[in-house]
């Protein structure tokens, strides 16, 4: 395993401010409203997909084309012009994997505590501290699963449904499929996904 040693410095800052921006648009869109709805919502039954004022059709489509053409020569363009901006700040994995870092060194401590910890017998703290990291991942997954599931069905009902227990069969599935991933990817694969899973890495030396 590998022990991220805490950095501080100017890019150590902008990373944080980025995981802070990213994660808010991600976790709060789906709360806003919009004329009475939900501002942002990808309606798959009814073939409806809404962005604030904007109602799309599978017809469409088209303009998604488009977008992903932009982003594309975006992701270039910036890559070639200041480096890592995308891996090093604006990466779902390394957006989340920021977080389960912060998790662990709250309840672990920094890069020597957690090797210490790691080396030590199993006691009552070890197993506090490392059960405590567990039920913050968990949790935060859990959340994570269920923000990522309420743009596709209403979160405010999506929450009571969860709440009782009667989730449909895609709703459970994704929830838990989408929490699991991040569980996975952010707590364990870490650097992983980007060295053998993620193909931007591919061809980034390239760049």
């Amino acid at each position: 395993k590998i022990y991220a040693r805490e950095v501080s410095g100017r890019f150590a800052r902008l990373r944080i401010a980025s995981v802070v921006v990213l994660l808010g648009i991600f976790y709060g869109l789906p709360w806003l409203q919009w004329n009475g709805r939900q501002a942002v919502l990808f309606d798959l039954p009814a073939r409806k997909f809404y962005i604030f004022g904007l109602t799309l059709f599978p017809q469409d489509f088209w303009l998604l084309t488009w977008l992903l053409i932009m982003a594309a020569l975006s992701l270039f363009f910036f890559t070639a012009l200041a480096g890592r901006l995308w891996c090093g700040f604006a990466c779902p994995q390394t957006v989340w994997t920021e977080i389960f870092i912060w998790m662990e060194r709250l309840t672990e401590g920094n890069r020597s505590q957690q090797m210490k910890l790691a080396r030590a017998p199993w006691s009552v703290q070890k197993l506090a501290r490392k059960s405590a990291k567990q039920v913050l991942w968990i949790s935060f997954a859990g959340f994570t699963g269920m923000t990522f599931v309420g743009f596709f069905s209403p979160i405010d009902g999506l929450v009571g449904k969860i709440a009782t227990a009667n989730l449909s069969g895609w709703e459970a599935f994704w929830t838990i499929f989408y929490g699991f991933a991040t569980y996975g990817n952010a707590g364990y694969l870490r650097e992983q996904v980007c060295k053998y899973m993620c193909p931007y890495a591919r061809f980034q030396s390239a760049m």
